[in-house]
């Protein structure tokens, strides 16, 4: 064992979590420092207060927040080797952990529920208790995959919209109610601890395979369809060709221009399922630069058959490459109970009812006409789907 490596080893931080604590950190990489150099590691320049610093990496896959998560604690010593000065992390910032206790040689630090910042002792954290119940409860799962990172810079980190989505709700599902109870033992204390480089090289890897690891087991919607009339476009502002029955050009109703960009940012694949020649919807769609939004376009006049009729909707699951069976985790939004609502039922897709518009009755003549649920604007669809995805 070399002289920077027994250092690290003999001053490694004793990582105090709380009970309720879901991802105690797996690894910690260490970096030495004998004159006033860069971090390697975090964002900060390392300036020994004595012979050296000690900077330790402290690695979770995840925190309450996100998919990442690196915190700090630096150990300042003298040329025997005794402790100086001990620092740590803490949203962001570096900050002097004075009266922290030291047990053979080894700081004794405690991270804070949820986002690991780095505290002297659990009283000191206790002004913040309330802002850490809200991080770990009702803001869970806030930023997805955490990619602003010099990983991340480096294109060795990176998550798709779909895969921000998924992160998220695994971390809302894991949402917990912080104890502030920090046992003397953790599993932090069996976590390798290794040189910095070496973590820095494991690091992207293990992202990726957390990233794998939710793309096949966090519960999520396989698609949403999305009806036109009064559901994207106000059939009260149709101009039609009166000679053809196609619509030239619509207005859409209020909140349509941006959903379908908003749902696609959430990673969500949406495909039109509508009535009506094909021309009508190229028309108003293309008219608001929406068509390209989606995925599939399956329209009756190109089919041959109109909702509720089965085809319409497991056309739509086809052309996305989806099974019938997926059909139970694909979500159907329209305004009409006889087409939308009854076919998306008797097809044993999720069915959501827009009542926007009063053009056509909101009062289901059967029960295969009664919609799971139901919304008043269209505004409030991605929130829905959220609510829908947490209870999968």
């Amino acid at each position: 064992m070399g002289v920077s490596e027994k250092l690290a080893a003999d001053h490694r931080p004793v990582l105090r979590c709380c009970r309720t604590e879901p991802y105690p950190p797996n690894r910690l990489g260490w970096f030495v420092a004998t004159e006033p150099t860069r971090s390697p590691s975090s964002a900060f320049d390392l300036v020994p207060r004595g012979a050296a610093v000690i900077e330790y990496a402290i690695w979770s896959d995840w925190d309450i927040g996100h998919l990442y998560d690196l915190e700090h604690v630096w150990v300042h010593v003298d040329a025997a080797g005794n402790i100086m000065a001990i620092e740590g992390s803490q949203h962001g910032r570096r900050v002097d952990l004075t009266g922290c206790a030291i047990e053979a040689g080894r700081p004794v630090v405690y991270l804070e529920p949820g986002k690991h910042a780095i505290w002297p002792s659990p009283a000191a954290m206790k002004p913040e208790f309330s802002r850490i119940c809200g991080q770990c409860g009702p803001f869970a799962g806030i930023d997805g995959v955490h990619v602003d990172n010099p990983f991340g810079d480096r294109g060795e980190i990176a998550a798709t919209p779909f895969e921000h989505r998924l992160a998220r709700l695994k971390l809302k599902r894991d949402a917990f109610v912080p104890a502030f109870d920090f046992s003397p033992s953790s599993p932090s204390e069996t976590a390798p601890l290794v040189p910095w480089t070496e973590l820095a090289a494991w690091i992207p890897g293990r992202v990726q395979s957390q990233v794998t690891d939710i793309r096949a087991s966090v519960p999520h919607l396989a698609a949403v369809f999305l009806d036109c009339g009064d559901t994207l476009a106000d059939e009260s502002t149709e101009v039609k060709d009166e000679a053809t029955e196609i619509v030239s050009s619509a207005d859409l109703i209020p909140g349509a221009e941006s959903l379908t960009r908003q749902l696609l940012e959430r990673g969500y694949r949406l495909a039109l399922v509508a009535d009506g020649p094909r021309e009508t919807f190229v028309n108003i769609l293309g008219q608001h630069g929406l068509w390209n939004d989606f995925e599939a376009h399956v329209i009756s006049g190109n089919l041959g058959v109109a909702k509720p009729h089965r085809r319409m909707f497991e056309t739509a699951l086809a052309a996305l490459g989806l099974s019938i069976e997926a059909a139970s985790r694909v979500v159907m939004v329209g305004n009409n109970l006889e087409r939308d609502i009854k076919g998306a039922n008797e097809a044993g897709l999720i069915s959501v009812f827009l009542r926007w518009s009063t053009r056509r009755t909101h009062v289901p003549k059967d029960a295969s006409e009664k919609p799971r649920f139901a919304i008043d604007d269209i505004e409030d669809l991605p929130d829905l789907l959220e609510r829908i995805e947490l209870s999968l």
